[in-house]
């Protein structure tokens, strides 16, 4: 008997829920007009998923601008989340260690599908640093973080990249800096898999730099990558290339070994 894709059993009320919690990812508030513009739905329908989301408490309205953020129970949901990770405790104290040593921002991150996702953030006490991207979504392609994610990945993920990414034309251009042609990419990919580390230049933001470093589990799989940022101006293109290279990897490398991972 041939099992029906999950797909069929969608319910669509649902998905449009979940999809409006989507919004906030990329928002902080939002009024019910411009959230029906943004979900291609009816207004009566998104005040309906509000009302329904804001009675659990995953929603509320602002009183002081009736717009609609997250509610409380979105933080105990997150909470939950990490308790539920292993990978999260385990990254904490070595990606305070690696901030304090660099005195940088630093970051954990995952793959979900073509795109990272930053799990943790932590920035030193300093004027000028990197802000902290918890919970953002960024491109594999310009940041040092997606192109060890992708090019530490088994050769299946590069192919499903360049069947869904590659191969639809160039690219997308954030910065002079980014790389366009998807096989100078790969190429790229190549070198990232060979020396165990990435570094970005500019390719996502004018005057941010970033290297970056895989972390692996007790199956040898890979399941996150660390990174360190800082502005070019303050620590230059050499820092990168010596020692800010070298904290990151052995960071990531002591993760990997508090996870069960044995090189």
């Amino acid at each position: 008997m041939t099992r029906k894709p999950k797909s069929d059993y969608a319910i669509q009320t649902v998905t449009n829920a979940l999809r409006l919690l989507g919004v906030f990812r990329r928002v902080d508030e939002i009024g019910v007009a411009e959230l029906a513009r943004e979900l291609d739905l009816h207004k009566n329908n998104v005040f309906r998923l509000l009302a329904t989301m804001e009675e659990c408490g995953y929603i509320e309205q602002c009183r002081a601008t009736d717009k609609y953020r997250l509610g409380i129970a979105i933080h105990a949901l997150g909470q939950a989340f990490t308790r539920s990770r292993p990978l999260l405790g385990r990254a904490l104290p070595i990606l305070e260690g690696l901030r304090d040593e660099t005195d940088e921002t630093v970051h954990l991150a995952v793959r979900d599908g073509f795109e990272v996702v930053h799990l943790l953030g932590l920035a030193p006490e300093r004027e000028i640093s990197i802000a902290v991207r918890t919970g953002r979504r960024l491109p594999i392609h310009c940041t040092a973080l997606g192109k060890v994610l992708l090019g530490c990945s088994p050769e299946r993920a590069w192919r499903e990249y360049d069947e869904k990414v590659g191969k639809r034309g160039k690219l997308t251009r954030v910065t002079s800096n980014t790389i366009e042609d998807s096989d100078k990419f790969f190429e790229h990919l190549r070198t990232v898999a060979g020396h165990g580390y990435a570094l970005d230049f500019s390719e996502l933001e004018d005057g941010l730099a970033c290297a970056a470093a895989p972390v692996f589990g007790g199956e040898g799989e890979l399941v996150a990558a660390l990174s360190v940022s800082a502005p070019l101006f303050r620590v230059g293109e050499e820092a990168f290339l010596g020692d800010l290279r070298t904290q990151v990897v052995r960071a990531a490398e002591s993760l990997s070994e508090a996870l069960g991972y044995n090189a």
